[in-house]
């Protein structure tokens, strides 16, 4: 369906507005005080941290290697990409009280943290149940297949003794209690956490930015956005600093800061993974769009990860069950259709994904057939319309604006961001644009975009059934760089309607732009089918190389670069 001229006179209004706007915050932005010219971090070399979680289970298992060298290989402030050196220089991708300081000097590590000291102990602990084991390998994988891995957590869960403020300055004293439903299932199949990891002020903008703690950069260049809100879980796994994470995701918040950062995230099925736990909840129709999944740099990482976090919930998907990649019918869906509220698809991500189908038909065997969906235009307003809708009991859901008070003073936006302006405000100026779109914009959807939400519903899951895959964009830019999504608000909604629409998704790094920024797709697969996408993610990682070092990509040439040279654009 092509845009009607009214919405390509919509289109071109909107980006001149939005190209002014840019230009006049170019022009006063003002240099950031650290060293420019100190743009990656440095290469990781210890071996250690590039073992895939699984793997590192069975050396630590197999007495290869113990537990406590594991852990300390991740926390020693001696090793370039430590948990020690990452959070001063991707601040504050760790959040205090592992990371306080904003410096970009190595020589300045952060205090320490009680859960670091907490973690060694728990490694030994794990070192001594090994020594003692009678049983054998097997029974120890059985029953702990992560034991002894390390892992971070976004701080919007709860993580027994660590912070849980999600990023707001009146929660800044909470400390959880208990550990939210999934940190528990992967604690008690043997991975032992290390921290909390930054994210947006209240979980709801693309940049992991708030007051309390700050900003976090992005490991492939630091003066781009990690995105978020699982930004600083995206930012520690993709800078070699963690392994594997717990991440969130109700329009995105998993998928954009995996595609930013190079690493591999799912958002499984909806309701397989347990939302408790969490700050802030999910209320009105808002519980079934929120997911819960894993965040990692290793791709044969993700099905077992889910696995654990699903618990007996797991067992809906199959996942034991061998997929024949050459049986499954393939799709590629390039852009989402031309809404004028979202910026086109990066002609390098449009390139990356055609080459993934030349891969697929070249190595499978299989036909990926094109297609046009022309639902997807109206992704932004589906999403925004069912996230403001009211739940079962009729009731709205929490406003944005209570959110922020948080039982406390209420947030009056207009007054806030005047005390932004001087520098007075405890919230970020997106949170605080979030609560003044929000004034105008609760409402009941219109008759015509449900019409759209349950037409795309139904062609989509008709479409994929039970054996196929979507190839979409993750997101239409690559990495912007800090503070840039504040003109491009919507869009995010190209991972946000499949929340919605409630399919798992997989998003997978490509390799490097020519800017040396990650490249990416999503698989979206039908319902409780999340082992076709997963199994198609290690395909995609055994040809594409899948996470890179961003330490180590400053002197290469990225494989696309010799594509691109040979290849055509229609």
């Amino acid at each position: 369906m092509a845009l009607t001229r009214f919405e390509r006179f919509l289109a071109s209004v909107l980006r001149g507005a939005v190209g002014m706007l840019f230009a006049v915050f170019q022009l006063l932005a003002q240099r950031r005080g650290a060293d420019r010219s100190v743009r990656r971090l440095p290469p990781i070399t210890n071996p250690l941290l590039r073992v895939p979680a699984m793997r590192l289970a069975r050396m630590i298992r197999r007495r290869e290697v113990t537990s406590v060298e594991v852990v300390q290989t991740y926390i020693d402030p001696t090793l370039p990409s430590s948990l020690y050196l990452l959070p001063p220089i991707l601040c504050p991708s760790l959040l205090p009280p592992l990371c306080l300081s904003l410096s970009l000097s190595p020589s300045i590590p952060p205090p320490i943290s009680l859960r670091f000291s907490l973690a060694l102990q728990e490694a030994a602990q794990v070192d001594k149940l090994i020594e003692e084991e009678t049983g054998g390998e097997d029974v120890l994988e059985d029953r702990l297949p992560l034991l002894g891995v390390p892992f971070t957590v976004k701080e919007a869960f709860s993580l027994q003794g660590m912070p849980n403020s999600t990023g707001l300055v009146s929660r800044r004293g909470v400390i959880s209690a208990t550990d939210a439903p999934p940190v528990a299932l992967l604690k008690r199949a043997g991975a032992i956490p290390l921290g909390v990891t930054n994210c947006s002020e209240l979980c709801m903008w693309l940049e992991s930015h708030n007051r309390l703690y700050g900003i976090t950069n992005n490991p492939y260049d630091l003066e781009r956005i990690p995105g978020g809100s699982s930004g600083g879980e995206g930012s520690i796994l993709g800078g070699g600093g963690s392994v594997i994470g717990v991440g969130s995701d109700v329009g995105g918040s998993i998928r954009i800061p995996a595609f930013f950062n190079g690493i591999f995230g799912h958002k499984p099925t909806s309701g397989v993974v347990s939302n408790v736990g969490q700050f802030p909840p999910a209320s009105g129709q808002q519980p079934g769009f929120l997911c819960t999944g894993p965040m990692c740099r290793y791709a044969q990482d993700l099905l077992p990860m889910l696995r654990v976090m699903g618990g007996a919930n797991a067992d809906r998907l199959s996942l034991s069950s061998e997929v024949d990649l050459k049986r499954l019918r393939f799709f590629s869906v390039p852009h989402d259709g031309g809404s004028p509220l979202v910026s086109p698809v990066d002609q390098q991500l449009v390139l990356a994904q055609r080459r993934v189908v030349e891969r697929l038909e070249a190595d499978l065997g299989v036909k990926v057939q094109q297609l046009k969906i022309p639902q997807l235009k109206y992704s932004f307003q589906i999403w925004s319309a069912m996230m403001g809708a009211p739940g079962k009991d009729g009731k709205q859901p929490t406003s944005f604006a209570e959110l922020m008070s948080d039982h406390g003073k209420k947030v009056w936006p207009l007054w806030e961001m005047a005390k932004w302006t001087v520098g007075l405000s405890k919230h970020t100026v997106a949170a605080i644009g979030l609560v003044l779109v929000e004034m105008f914009q609760r409402s009941q959807p219109t008759q015509f975009i449900l019409q759209q939400k349950e037409s795309l519903q139904k062609d989509l899951e008709e479409l994929l059934g039970t054996d196929g895959v979507l190839l979409y964009p993750s997101h239409p830019h690559l990495a912007p760089k800090h503070h840039h999504p504040l003109f491009t608000p919507f869009n995010f909604s190209y991972t946000g309607i499949f929340n919605i629409l409630g399919l798992p998704v997989t998003q997978c790094p490509l390799g490097l732009s020519a800017e040396g920024l990650p490249l990416g797709l999503q698989l979206v697969v039908g319902k409780q089918q999340d082992r076709l996408s997963l199994a198609t993610a290690v395909f995609l990682e055994k040809t594409f190389g899948g996470w890179r070092d961003p330490g180590s990509i400053a002197t290469a040439t990225t494989q696309l670069d010799t594509w691109l040279d040979t290849t055509t654009t229609s």
